[in-house]
C-alpha cells in the first residue's frame, strides 16, 4: 500500500589526512565554514538543487496518494465481500472457499481428530443438536487480542463490544483535498452505543518543512480527530463512577461523593490528543501522540489489507521473523564494532 522509500545508510567515514592518520569527522557547519569562500559559493548552489530535488519528491509521493485513492477503490468490493463473509450476510460458495494450504498433511491429520471428537460429542449431546455459528465470530476481536499494539490497548471490558465491530475500512482524501485518510469501525447494533461508524481522521503533510528543507523524507502525520461516541446511559467504558469520602471541617460529619473520571479503554483511541498548534507539548503528550499515529499507520497498512491473515496468525509469524531478521542483522553489527575494538587493542609493543 505504501511506496516504500529506502535511504543508503552510510557508514562513518574518517578524513585521510597526509600523514596516513584517520581523522573523526568534523561538524558539518564547521566543515562549511573552513571551505575557501569559492567553493562555498558552489555548495550553496548545490543545496539549492537539493530542495528542487525535494520539492520534486514531495510531488511524486502525492502522486503516490492519488495512486492509493485510485487503487483502494479497486480494493473495496473485495473488502465489501470479506465484510459479508465475517458477519455471515453471505456465505461462500464451495469454489470460493477452495484453498490449497502448504499444511495440508497436518490440516487432514487434525480434521481426523476433530471428526472422532465430534462423533464423540454428537454421542453426549443427541438430545441438544447444536447450531453452526454465523459468519466467522469474534473476526475482529481476535485480531485485536493477537497484534501486541492492539491489545495493549485493549481491556476486558472492551471486548463485549468489540464482538460487534463488523469492519474497518482505509478511505483516503479526496483529490484537491489536503493529505490525509480516514479509520471508519462499522459496528452492528449494539447495546452500547448509537453510532454505526466510528471514525478517526488522520491528516498529512508531504512538503519539505522551509525551516529544514534537508529533513524531509515523505509524508507524515501531523495531526489526527476522533469522533464523539453517543453512548448509551451508563454503558460508556471510557470513564468509571468512583465514591470518595470527605470530612466536613468544622462540624466534623463526613458525606460520600461520586464522580466519574477517566478510565482505560480502547474506545480512549477516539479522543485523542490534540498536536499543539504552536508545536510545544510536554513529554508524555508527545510519546501518546507518536504511538496513536504509529497505531493508525498501522491500521491503513497491515491490519486492514491482511485482516485475514491477522486472524489465522500467519501475518504474526512474518511480523516477528522479519523482527527477528533485523535483530540478527544488529547483532552482527554490534559483534563487528566489539571485534573492531579489540583488534585496536592488540599491538606489538616491540614495534
Amino acid at each position: 500500500m505504501e511506496a516504500n522509500k529506502v535511504s543508503a545508510g552510510k557508514e562513518d567515514q574518517g578524513m585521510q589526512n597526509p600523514g596516513g592518520q584517520i581523522e573523526k569527522p568534523v561538524g558539518s557547519h564547521f566543515m562549511e565554514s573552513m571551505l575557501p569562500k569559492v567553493v562555498k559559493r558552489r555548495v550553496h548552489a548545490l543545496k539549492r538543487l537539493q530542495v528542487q530535488c525535494a520539492n520534486i519528491e514531495a510531488k511524486f509521493y502525492e502522486e503516490v496518494h492519488e495512486l492509493e485513492r485510485k487503487y483502494a477503490a479497486l480494493y473495496q468490493p473485495l473488502f465489501d465481500k470479506r465484510r459479508d463473509f465475517v458477519t455471515g450476510t453471505v456465505e461462500p460458495t464451495d469454489e470460493e472457499c477452495v484453498w490449497h494450504s502448504d499444511r495440508e498433511e497436518e490440516e487432514e491429520l487434525a480434521e481426523e481428530v476433530k471428526e472422532k471428537a465430534a462423533i464423540e460429542d454428537a454421542k453426549k449431546e443427541e438430545a441438544a443438536p447444536r447450531e453452526d455459528p454465523k459468519g466467522i465470530p469474534e473476526f475482529w476481536l481476535t485480531i485485536f487480542k493477537s497484534v501486541d499494539m492492539l491489545s495493549d490497548m485493549l481491556q476486558e471490558h472492551d471486548e463485549p463490544i468489540l464482538k460487534h465491530l463488523k469492519d474497518i475500512q482505509v478511505k483516503f482524501s479526496e483529490p484537491g483535498q489536503p493529505m490525509s485518510f480516514t479509520l471508519e469501525f462499522h459496528f452492528e447494533s449494539n447495546g452500547y452505543f448509537n453510532n454505526a461508524v466510528l471514525t478517526k481522521v488522520y491528516r498529512m503533510k508531504s512538503e519539505p518543512d522551509d525551516a529544514e528543507p534537508f529533513s524531509f523524507e515523505g509524508p507524515e502525520i501531523i495531526d489526527c480527530e476522533g469522533c464523539q461516541i453517543d453512548w448509551h446511559k451508563g454503558k460508556d467504558v471510557t470513564v468509571k463512577t468512583i465514591k470518595k469520602k470527605q470530612k466536613h471541617k468544622g462540624r466534623g460529619t463526613v458525606r460520600t461523593v461520586t464522580k466519574q473520571v477517566p478510565n482505560d479503554s480502547f474506545f480512549n483511541f477516539f479522543n485523542p490528543v490534540k498536536a499543539s498548534p504552536d508545536g510545544e507539548m510536554d513529554e508524555d503528550s508527545e510519546f501518546t501522540l507518536a504511538t496513536d499515529f504509529e497505531i493508525g499507520h498501522f491500521f491503513r497498512e497491515r491490519i486492514v489489507p491482511r485482516a485475514v491473515l491477522y486472524f489465522t496468525g500467519e501475518a504474526l509469524e512474518d511480523d516477528e521473523s522479519f523482527e527477528e531478521e533485523e535483530l540478527e542483522e544488529g547483532d552482527e553489527e554490534e559483534q563487528d564494532d566489539e571485534d573492531d575494538d579489540d583488534d585496536e587493542g592488540d599491538f606489538d609493543t616491540k614495534a
